[in-house]
């Protein structure tokens, strides 16, 4: 049996914009000409010239980031310090691996005005649209406007966001890992704080990710290449870097399909 692989990994890099400012990453590149330095560390007096070809040492980068850089998953963690009513949330080195490579679920959501809140209902109509009945750790991945935009200044403002309901309603089935090809699994910020300004409630903040209080679950961000994929008939895996104690973990996220 074969497999094919479709990528659903946005790339970190420095010059295309999928988060704002004061969350952007940093790359530093060097070339192999200028580690020569870092070559003197394990052989001292050894110069470029006498590396073979005297092409130099090894090229490396240097790079900051968040752990919500780039596709990433997080952790219960990241969005309350308890889930399932009042259990200690685990964090992304704690998440069980087994969540993260599963059948995978394509909502889609494209058609839905930025800043619009997913309810139950939707969630409901679209699984009935495509003919699926939610399984126990399907993967559901929401399609929304966004996966188009990345690289738009605006982007972190573009495409639809899931609710609490809308969140519930996966949990309640046994649905564990979830994801948006969006900047957040919620609506964009700077719809939130309008309709909280209009209405004073801070309870619409993050709504979907604080589901996470009543059910654990995980959620993949800034996904890539959804409209590639069919509604369901896939595989997910997308198993996060192991990092201490940490709220979300990089994942080089991909569908895979046997043919």
């Amino acid at each position: 049996m074969q497999h094919r692989f479709v990528d659903l990994s946005i790339y970190l890099e420095n010059d295309v914009i999928t988060d704002p400012p004061f969350m952007r990453p940093k790359i530093t590149y060097q070339t192999h000409a200028e580690t020569v330095a870092e070559l003197q560390h394990f052989f001292p007096g050894v110069t470029a010239q006498d590396t073979p070809d005297a092409a130099g040492f090894a090229a490396a980068e240097w790079v900051t980031l968040t752990t919500h850089n780039g596709t990433h998953l997080d952790a219960p963690y990241h969005y309350h310090p308890t889930m399932d009513r009042g259990e200690r949330a685990i964090t992304i080195d704690e998440v069980p691996l087994d969540w993260c490579f599963r059948p995978g679920v394509k909502l889609d959501f494209r058609h839905l005005e930025n800043g619009y809140v997913v309810t139950a209902a939707d969630v409901e109509a679209e699984l009935e649209r495509i003919g699926h009945e939610l399984q126990p750790f399907d993967i559901v991945l929401v399609n929304t406007a966004a996966g188009k935009a990345v690289g738009n200044p605006n982007f972190v403002n573009i495409g639809c966001g899931m609710g609490y309901e809308a969140t519930m309603y996966l949990l309640e089935r046994g649905v564990r890992v979830t994801g948006t090809d969006a900047w957040s699994w919620d609506a964009p910020f700077s719809y939130t704080a309008q309709r909280v300004a209009e209405t004073g409630d801070t309870s619409l903040i993050w709504e979907g990710h604080k589901a996470g209080r009543d059910i654990g679950y995980c959620h993949l961000e800034k996904l890539h290449n959804l409209e590639a994929l069919p509604p369901f008939g896939f595989t997910v895996s997308c198993f996060p870097h192991k990092v201490k104690g940490a709220s979300a973990g990089w994942t080089r996220a991909v569908a895979i399909f046997e043919e």
